[in-house]
């Protein structure tokens, strides 16, 4: 079978002496990217229970329940009239699926341009710079469903979500995953070390779980410190995923909302197609 380099676009050809392939429909070229990553999960799943799964559940155990019951106690709550397990809920909902985008698109993407180079020989077939993209994404949809699918489940049953709505806020937590994880893959596809995705961590996405909205009101926050907080699409996606499981989102403010995270999403798919193409088409 005939290949390209880089990026080509040729079609799929015959093999010597066999039938012809029919080549894929243009919408379904990344569909062979999409599929190696899950043969590789196959084999990695387990180590990836703790970060995407218990952790999350002992955040709402912990804080949800936990300190819940304090502030419960306290008779003030948090100003949303509910328990507070039920109110921090969402937020752990995005932060984890934000978390786990974002950790897909460090040290995997790094190593397929650099250390496996799987990248590159997806790259030897027919596939285009964007193929090998799209697919990419669609693994860590993949992986950010699954991992909200199971804290919704959990959630549920401890009480945490009470309403049908969730199922929504669940797609938004999601969407939330993919908007926070262009920016980054665009940034360690380029990266020639990794000593950036701590300063990621460390700078960007622990501040943001901790300050947008995750575990109180933003306008508990300093005066200074709440336009920073509005900026972030953590912020968006945790009023969106909270207005929907308490049943007090309003049409005009979700739709600001959900405004603000495809603006993102468009603008980190634009800057990592941009990335990946000067890294690996040159």
């Amino acid at each position: 079978m005939t290949t390209t380099a880089r990026g080509g676009r040729a079609g799929a050809v015959a093999p010597s002496g066999g039938r012809g392939v029919r080549p894929r429909p243009p919408a379904l070229r990344w569909y062979p990217a999409l599929e190696f990553w899950l043969r590789a999960y196959r084999r990695s799943w387990r180590g990836s229970v703790f970060s995407s799964f218990v952790a999350p559940l002992l955040y709402l155990g912990s804080l949800g329940y936990g300190l819940g019951s304090l502030v419960d106690s306290g008779g003030e709550g948090v100003g949303a009239g509910v328990a507070y397990a039920v109110y921090v809920a969402p937020g752990i909902l995005t932060a984890n699926a934000m978390q786990t985008a974002v950790g897909e698109s460090t040290y995997p993407v790094l190593g397929a341009v650099k250390w496996q180079r799987q990248y590159l020989a997806m790259l030897a077939t027919p596939l285009a710079v964007v193929d090998v993209l799209s697919g990419h994404v669609a693994y860590l949809v993949f992986r950010t469903v699954l991992a909200t699918t199971a804290f919704v489940a959990v959630g549920t049953l401890l009480g945490a979500f009470t309403s049908a709505r969730v199922v929504v806020a669940a797609l938004v937590a999601v969407l939330c995953g993919v908007v926070h994880a262009l920016p980054v893959m665009a940034y360690a596809v380029r990266a020639e070390v990794d000593q950036g995705f701590t300063m990621i961590f460390r700078f960007g996405v622990v501040p943001m779980f901790l300050f947008a909205g995750t575990f109180f009101p933003i306008d508990q926050l300093p005066a200074l410190m709440q336009p920073v907080a509005w900026a972030t699409p953590l912020w968006h996606a945790t009023e969106l995923c909270r207005g929907l499981t308490l049943g007090t989102a309003a049409w005009g403010s979700g739709l600001a909302h959900l405004g603000y995270l495809l603006a993102w999403l468009v603008a980190g798919g634009w800057l990592a197609v941009r990335r990946y193409t000067r890294r690996l088409a040159d």
